[in-house]
């Protein structure tokens, strides 16, 4: 057998495997699938140490952001309403600018001034491990009962976040290598960054649209959907912008224009099951991703130093969502103490944040990577757990934005369809 036939195989079986032990032991697939990745990164297993360097790989030829995080954003924004959109696109979009900056150096600055750290080392660090991690959030969310609004807010931030990171870890690069920072040009490469990975998400969309007008059979659908999704990431990718943005806009239109629009039920079943199972094997691919890439040597020799970086990255996100959630509304109406509490724990790192790492220079490359490791583990492996538990605990009863009770699921493998919109009520 070939080797990509061989890796690909390997994988598949992998994954389908900690499916079938997460109903043994009622945990997360994607935990045991960090876990498994840990354990063949750290004890080479015969005829899979292809499999690990494969994934290595991925991030050194800087692949895995446009291969794997596309479909994950896609499947998810797709079934995000434009209701629900529109009632926290404010302050999503807050969290995933000012609440990106705060981190940032709120980080960088206790890291360099508090923990003695070398500065280029606490801000890289501070830039590619502020922004959270949209498919971490998302699969835990798909287990619990979460209200639709409060899902969205988070899921939106996780989306909108990562150029925000992306543009001020390029710019901490380049200013490494300058005399110094350069305000006015971080805010216009940022600005560029967004504005046209909305533009090209908005094209491709439009154009998918209108395809989608003249074909009629489920299987071009679908095929329609790839070309949509990976050509709305490569068109901004091409132009200097976010691929990721694009993607999630295109998503975002599709799933209330396009789909919406298909007059046969079968054609919208088979596209979003198509997508159901491309976003499981992308998931897969993130969280086995994160533990393969992890040395777990490296950083149980240097357990004290992440700790730290842990606790100062938890310290920055409290400091940015209480403020920032705390001065905005959702319909005109005060976002409850626990949603607030949600999003904190909901601000979990994952795999872009390792993706990011093999940017950084080489002469500052293993501190940066050794923290970043580190929290991400931290952060799946501590706060995932938390996270559906404590959403568990305080959603069975559906908490609204009025404080009455109500069934309002959140979009979830094992949650059932959305009623009609409880947190949306007529005046």
């Amino acid at each position: 057998m070939a080797y990509t036939e061989l890796v690909l195989a390997s994988f598949l079986l992998i994954a389908l495997a900690s499916v079938l032990m997460s109903r043994k032991v009622k945990a997360p697939y994607t935990i045991l699938l960090v876990l498994m990745g840990l354990v063949l990164a750290a004890v080479p297993v015969a005829g899979l140490t292809g499999l690990t360097g494969f994934f290595t790989n991925l991030a050194n030829e800087q692949l895995f952001v446009g291969l794997v995080l596309p479909p994950i954003l896609f499947e998810s924004v797709m079934s995000v309403k434009a209701s629900d959109f529109r009632a926290v696109y404010r302050p999503a979009f807050l969290m995933a600018t000012a609440g990106v900056l705060i981190s940032v150096l709120v980080v960088g600055v206790v890291l360099w001034k508090v923990v003695g750290l070398d500065p280029l080392v606490s801000f890289l660090f501070a830039a590619l491990i502020s922004p959270t991690d949209v498919a971490t959030v998302l699969e835990v969310f798909a287990r619990v009962n979460v209200p639709t609004k409060l899902a969205t807010l988070v899921e939106m931030e996780s989306v909108f976040n990562d150029p925000t990171g992306i543009a001020v870890f390029t710019v901490v690069l380049a200013s490494s290598a300058a005399a110094g920072l350069e305000p006015v040009k971080a805010v216009a490469s940022f600005t560029y960054i967004l504005t046209g990975g909305v533009l090209a998400g908005l094209g491709v969309a439009w154009g998918a649209r209108w395809v989608q007008k003249q074909v009629t059979d489920s299987v071009t659908q679908t095929v329609l959907t790839l070309v949509a999704v990976y050509g709305s990431f490569a068109l901004a990718s091409a132009i200097g912008a976010s691929g990721l943005i694009a993607v999630a806009v295109t998503g975002l239109f599709y799933g209330n224009t396009v789909l919406l629009r298909v007059e046969s039920k079968k054609v919208q079943e088979v596209t979003r099951e198509f997508w159901g199972i491309i976003a499981f094997i992308a998931n897969a691919a993130a969280f086995f991703f994160i533990g393969v890439s992890t040395n777990i040597f490296l950083l149980a020799t240097s357990l004290g130093a992440f700790l730290v970086a842990y606790g100062v990255v938890l310290m920055a996100r409290i400091t940015s969502v209480y403020p920032i959630l705390s001065l905005t509304k959702v319909e005109g109406r005060d976002i409850p103490s626990t949603w607030m509490n949600t999003s904190t724990l909901g601000g979990m790192r994952g795999a872009l944040a390792i993706a990011l790492v093999s940017a950084v220079p080489l002469a500052v490359r293993q501190p940066v990577a050794t923290l970043t490791f580190g929290v991400v583990m931290l952060s799946i492996l501590l706060q995932g757990p938390l996270l559906g538990r404590y959403t568990r605990r305080v959603f069975g009863h559906q908490e609204t934005l009025e404080g009455t009770e109500t069934g309002d699921p959140v979009r979830g493998a094992d949650a059932p369809a959305d009623p009609a919109e409880p947190l949306s009520p007529e005046p």
